[in-house]
């Protein structure tokens, strides 16, 4: 049976230079939670260490997680890339590792915290997460998709990491599979002023850093569960699922 999901897909953790120290996965889901919303994405910049543990609190808490990772590619364009499987996550992730030059500076950027389903401090990421990978745009959706992932570029209304903000247009071919416009933009006014999103599906996530923005910006899915199966059958308004705007 097809239900409504409301799903935030663009959430940050404390694992993100510029997200809050108070971003654990947690309090991330306590407050989804409060905010109605059914499916929460976690998408740190460039790593997917604090994944597991949103996904544990998650189950602890009824709400469901999906794994992602914000990735930079070489041009600095961001995109977010979605899985099922943590297997294939992971295996982006290094990917991206291997790709990823540079040491985190705390004292500029800010401490990258690991942590449990509890909130409690496991680890310090030193790796500069921060910036690019030396991965072209193609290099990266191409690796997403052959992990069977979904790729949505990032807050294209942006001009800094924003797929039109930095290349200036949407390389024809490049497969994404939906362009995600940030809460400061309706998509009535992206479609207006960017004419290449026409032929995209659009979706509108909150990008939250911090608590109270997480579910500032969510995206209604028509579909029987919430997995990348679906979300993908639902960005294309294939067999009845269909994206709620």
């Amino acid at each position: 049976m097809l239900r409504r999901f409301e799903a935030d897909l663009h959430i940050h953790t404390c694992l993100s230079p510029c997200g809050s120290l108070e971003m654990s996965p947690k309090a991330i889901i306590e407050q989804a939670k409060r905010k109605r919303l059914d499916v929460v994405g976690i998408c740190d910049h460039n790593s997917a260490e604090n994944v597991v543990a949103a996904e544990k609190a998650g189950e602890r808490g009824g709400l469901r997680v999906i794994g992602g990772i914000e990735v930079t590619s070489r041009e600095e364009v961001h995109v977010l890339a979605f899985f099922d499987k943590e297997q294939d996550l992971f295996e982006l992730q290094r990917i991206v590792y291997e790709n990823l030059p540079g040491i985190n500076d705390e004292e500029v950027f800010g401490k990258q915290v690991v942590v449990n389903e509890e909130g409690m401090v496991v680890d310090l990421n030193n790796r500069l997460l921060i910036g690019a990978t030396k991965l072209s745009i193609e290099k990266i959706v191409g690796i997403i998709h052959s992990l069977g992932g979904l790729a949505i570029a990032s807050h294209i209304d942006r001009e800094g990491f924003g797929i039109i903000g930095q290349l200036g247009f949407i390389p024809e071919g490049l497969g994404l599979d939906g362009l995600e416009v940030s809460p400061r933009m309706s998509l009535e006014k992206a479609r207006l002023q960017f004419p290449e999103v026409l032929d995209f599906p659009l979706v509108s996530f909150s990008d939250a850093h911090a608590l109270e923005d997480v579910g500032k910006s969510a995206t209604s899915f028509l579909m029987e569960e919430a997995d990348i199966k679906e979300i993908r059958k639902a960005l294309f308004g294939e067999d009845g699922r269909k994206v709620i705007i």
